[in-house]
């Protein structure tokens, strides 16, 4: 498989960009033969993600469960050599499919925008401090437990170090050689790191089930309760009892989030890459505009300042809530709390849901024009929106329920109902602001200047008057071209032209402030969840009504696509901002 021989499609695909730049408007030859070449592969690539993400799904959620014959050590065993292979591929990829000639003809201006880049080595840092952490737990009692236990955060450490190196450069690549096997090794890493998410999403949960039944009870029964249900028969010979041993295994706890959230980023930036995989690029038709990110200019502060205020609330919040129901025994701290924090989470849905309905109807007068270009990575934005949506609309729906048809109802139950429809119509106007601004043309400069008028852009200072007296009168003898260019200029126009680049438009400035504020208060409706203020397992009503097994089940599933949701909306509102 060297680099001279290319898939038919990219050497036909070739010999068209050849005849086209000498017969501009000939059509292509064979577009429906490259369309099934093009499908064909893709499907090859897309049924060997379906079984692989099948069995890294069968195996985690049966090493989740009680009385089933399978260790979270066969799980590490597997995504361990997943990832193996992937860090091999990205090795070939690199050295050997990104070298050869015209391997990369093209590149998707808009696929891995520096912010998302961004926001993905600063996950992956924290992910490798997770790492480390994990290594030092396990070292800990080495000798009681499988090496796979130490093997396994080594290798997901280089395998961070890496995919981030690997999307860092190669984010915006559309590749032309090796089509069939870089669609495959882009679906294998896609489906690598969707394992390494359930695999961290499903430790997290019986993590956070294993200390609320440990809190709930004392602590020999919590011990029998592990030796006769849990298969590993290693519980009570490799105990953490050493100090530096908590540290770590707190910390590693501590840090799953980020190691959640870098796996999903990787995941939709590799998705890209996979669509961009053989594509033609029409320059003509996919403008890059070069946007400056301006936080501190133009701009009244108010969205900043708000969001500020409600993210420094929010963490006051949290801390208060971990402190009186994590750390504490008594209902009556324990319902103080949960009173604080659908108040604060009201307040902060309330203010949010205006604001997106504000800027929707801002967008109604906004005269910039519809981006209808060929988009896979605002497709994926979009998509990714509307289905980690479902996750809060799921747990949303199961409370109304539950509180509707429960009975008593006190004043937790309707501050709880409150909370369930406020984050629903949360999350339906945000999504129409997100979506309607990432289909929006960034602004552009007014071209439709004359020449004379862009000349006298540059002036600061001008004596309109003399600018005036200056002009010829119409009768007199000039060329037509020169009469034409010269009879429009009249004081008034000039000064217009003069001061119009100097004003932002009010949407802008609107748009730009909702944006700021939107993304400040979605951080911190990130943050609590993924850091321990869950009302959900917390409040009896649905508890009561649903059972101690169906409704934990239900979070579990639902609440990860929640707070996936939060920080792809932070990312996709930053992208608004920019555009704005």
């Amino acid at each position: 498989m060297g680099c001279g021989h290319k898939d038919d499609k990219a050497s036909l695909a070739s010999s068209q960009i050849a005849s086209f730049s000498h017969q501009p408007h000939q059509p292509p030859s064979t577009p429906a033969s490259k369309e099934v070449w093009k499908k064909g592969g893709r499907m090859f690539s897309i049924l060997l993600a379906v079984h692989l993400a099948l069995l890294a799904c069968t195996l985690v959620s049966s090493g989740a469960f009680e009385k089933i014959a399978v260790h979270d050590y066969d799980v590490f065993f597997l995504l361990t050599v997943m990832m193996l292979i992937v860090i091999i591929w990205i090795i070939f990829y690199l050295a050997g499919t990104s070298r050869c000639p015209d391997a990369i003809l093209c590149k998707d201006s808009h696929a891995g925008p520096i912010w998302l880049r961004g926001g993905l080595i600063l996950f992956a840092i924290f992910s490798l401090v997770m790492d480390v952490f994990k290594i030092g737990y396990y070292s800990s009692f080495y000798s009681c437990l499988s090496a796979i236990k130490i093997i396994y955060p080594i290798v997901q450490a280089i395998f961070v170090v890496i995919q981030t190196y690997f999307l860092w450069i190669s984010a915006k690549d559309c590749v032309h050689v090796h089509l069939n096997v870089t669609r495959c090794g882009l679906m294998l890493t896609l489906t690598t790191n969707l394992a390494v998410w359930m695999s961290a999403v499903t430790d997290e949960s019986v993590h956070k089930a294993h200390s609320k039944l440990k809190k709930n009870m004392t602590e020999e029964i919590f011990r029998w309760i592990l030796k006769a249900g849990m298969r590993s028969s290693s519980a009570e010979e490799c105990n953490c009892n050493s100090q530096i041993c908590q540290i770590f295994k707190n910390g590693y706890f501590w840090l799953y989030p980020f190691n959640i959230e870098y796996s999903l980023f990787a995941s939709a930036m590799v998705y890209v890459m996979w669509k961009n995989v053989g594509r033609f690029i029409d320059h003509h038709s996919h403008h890059i505009h070069r946007l400056k990110f301006r936080l501190f200019r133009r701009t009244f502060f108010v969205g900043i300042v708000l969001g500020l205020i409600i993210l420094v609330s929010g963490l006051g919040v949290l801390i208060l809530y971990e402190v009186q129901v994590n750390s504490s025994t008594e209902s009556s701290k324990k319902s103080q709390a949960l009173t604080m924090y659908y108040i604060f989470n009201i307040v902060c849905l309330g203010l949010m849901s205006l604001v997106c309905i504000g800027g929707s109807v801002i967008y109604r007068f906004d005269k910039r024009d519809m981006d209808r270009h060929k988009n896979p990575t605002r497709t994926l934005d979009v998509a990714l929106l509307m289905g980690a949506a479902l996750g809060q609309y799921a747990i949303s729906y199961y409370s109304i329920v539950a509180i509707v048809a429960s009975t008593p109802r006190d004043a937790i139950s309707a501050l709880n109902l409150t909370y369930a429809l406020l984050m629903i119509a949360q999350h339906t106007f945000q999504n129409i602001f997100i979506i309607e601004g990432l289909h929006r043309q960034p602004p552009k400069e007014d071209h439709k200047h004359d020449s004379h008028q862009k000349d006298l852009y540059g002036l600061t200072f001008v004596n309109i008057n003399a600018v005036s007296l200056r002009m010829p009168d119409s009768g007199s003898a000039l060329a037509p071209s020169a009469a034409s260019s010269t009879e429009a200029i009249h004081p008034s126009d000039l000064v217009r032209s003069l001061t119009a680049p100097k004003k932002m438009n009010w949407r802008r400035k609107f748009l730009r402030e909702i944006s700021m504020f939107l993304l400040l208060s979605n951080i911190i409706l990130w943050i609590m969840p993924a850091f321990g203020a869950r009302p959900q397992f917390d409040n009896d009503t649905e508890l009561n009504f649903y059972g101690d097994s169906m409704w934990p089940a239900i979070v579990d599933i639902c609440l990860p696509f929640g707070i996936f949701y939060r920080m792809h909306a932070v990312a996709s509102l930053l992208e608004v901002y920019i555009m704005s």
